[in-house]
Formats: C-alpha cells, sequence, structure tokens
C-alpha cells in the first residue's frame, strides 16, 4: 500500500455515523495537508497541542461543572468530577513526551512556522488560568464560611477527614498536576530551544519559569508549612538523630 492509499484512508469518506457524529472529515482535516507539512515531525507537533486544546477544553468545562456541584453542595458528584479532571491533567502531562523524540534541528523548521506564537496564547490555557478563581470562591463560601470553618481547622484542629477536607485535597490536588504540567512544558522547551534561548516574541523562556511560581489555591499550601512550624515549635525545630543513641 503506497502512502496516497493510506493518506486517502485516513481521511475517510465521511459517509458513516461514526464519522458523521465525530466530524472526522473536519477534523482530521485540522492539520497540514502531507505534501505541505515542513518535515516529518510537523504533523505530530500539531496534533500534540491541537489535542491538549481539546484536553483543555474538556477540564474547563469540567470545573465549570465541578462548581456547580459544591455550589449545590453534591460533595460526592463533586468529588467524582475531581477524579476525571485530574486524569485529563495526568494525559495533558502525559503526551509532551512524544515531542520528546524530535531533534532540535527539526523543531527549528517547525518554528518557522509559528509565527510568533507560542503557548502562552492558547486559549484553554488562559482559560485555566482564570477558571481556578471562582473554584475557590465556591468552595470556601460553601464549604468553609457556611459550615463556620477554616482551612486551618479542617487540616487541623477540627480534622475529621471530611467533605471539605475531601474537596480541600482534590482541590490542591488539581493544583499540584497543573504544575507540574507546566513544569514538564518548561523541560521541553529546554530541550527543544535551550535554557537561555529567547522566545518568538524575542523575550527570554524564564518568563515561562515565573509561571512555575504560581499556585491556584496558596491557602491550601500555606497551611501545611504552618502546621510543620507549629509542631516543629512543640517538638523542637532541630530534634537529635536517631543513631546519637547507637
Amino acid at each position: 500500500m503506497d502512502r496516497e492509499q493510506v493518506y486517502a484512508m485516513m481521511a475517510g469518506e465521511g459517509k458513516y455515523d461514526y464519522e458523521k457524529y465525530l466530524n472526522t472529515p473536519e477534523l482530521l482535516s485540522c492539520q497540514k495537508p502531507y505534501d505541505a507539512l515542513c518535515n516529518k515531525d510537523e504533523l505530530q507537533f500539531q496534533i500534540v497541542h491541537q489535542s491538549e486544546e481539546l484536553w483543555m477544553k474538556l477540564a474547563c468545562y469540567t470545573i465549570l461543572e465541578i462548581d456547580e456541584q459544591m455550589a449545590d453542595e453534591q460533595t460526592f458528584k463533586a468529588l467524582s468530577l475531581f477524579t476525571r479532571l485530574h486524569k485529563i491533567m495526568g494525559y495533558l502531562i502525559d503526551q509532551l513526551s512524544i515531542l520528546d523524540t524530535m531533534s532540535i534541528k527539526d523543531y527549528q523548521q517547525i518554528r518557522l512556522q509559528l509565527g510568533n506564537g507560542s503557548g502562552q496564547e492558547s486559549p484553554g490555557f488562559k482559560t485555566l488560568l482564570q477558571l481556578y478563581k471562582p473554584l475557590w470562591q465556591t468552595f470556601e463560601r460553601v464549604y468553609l464560611s457556611e459550615k463556620s470553618l477554616t482551612v486551618e481547622q479542617i487540616y487541623n484542629s477540627e480534622y475529621r477527614h471530611d467533605a471539605s477536607y475531601m474537596l480541600a485535597e482534590a482541590m490542591i490536588e488539581y493544583d499540584q498536576l497543573f504544575q507540574n504540567f507546566r513544569y514538564h512544558h518548561i523541560k521541553l522547551i529546554h530541550r527543544s530551544i535551550g535554557i537561555d534561548s529567547k522566545s518568538l516574541k524575542g523575550r527570554s523562556t524564564d518568563i515561562l519559569n515565573s509561571g512555575m511560581r504560581m499556585q491556584f489555591f496558596p491557602k491550601l499550601w500555606q497551611v501545611r508549612s504552618e502546621m510543620t512550624d507549629l509542631w516543629g515549635s512543640e517538638y523542637g525545630v532541630k530534634r537529635d538523630s536517631i543513631a546519637d543513641g547507637e
């Protein structure tokens, strides 16, 4: 079977119900035609990033539904949706590794096709950078304020492993996974174009590193430091080695 036959088969005919439901003719035409690709790695580059936009679209819709379920205090449903969100973030992270198979020389050809575009312009990414705000506001209102609880209480002084605690842990899991996604994306860029290179807008890739300092839910991270320091003041900040008595 020659390449032209394979290309034709992959394009599909668009006449079957499966193709119609998934809009496969439109979906499979979202990439450059094979004869227009700058090199053989450009197709994977486009597909990985287009897939990311689809996963991020699902992530955004899932966060909106989580927010609605938390507002109605439907905790189990919200937790189930958080599991979905965590899996989506896992897929976003895992598929980036496919791009590690590109050589840096081949990537430079692809990079010329981007104009001055960058992943910072991704509509899905930009939306995710905003959606954590209403999520926290709903959690704080329904699972803290209306229950007369604080973050410290659900983790420490009134710790019961209850609904508020479980949702807080689901939120920090999402926060951690999003930070992991940003980290893997940064490392991919370092691998592709180097640590000290300039972006297509002429700015250093250090702008990406600054994003790693962002936390969606800082209060959930801060309580860990506060609790550890509290215990440290009780037990002794600097403790004797367990090997000293040997």
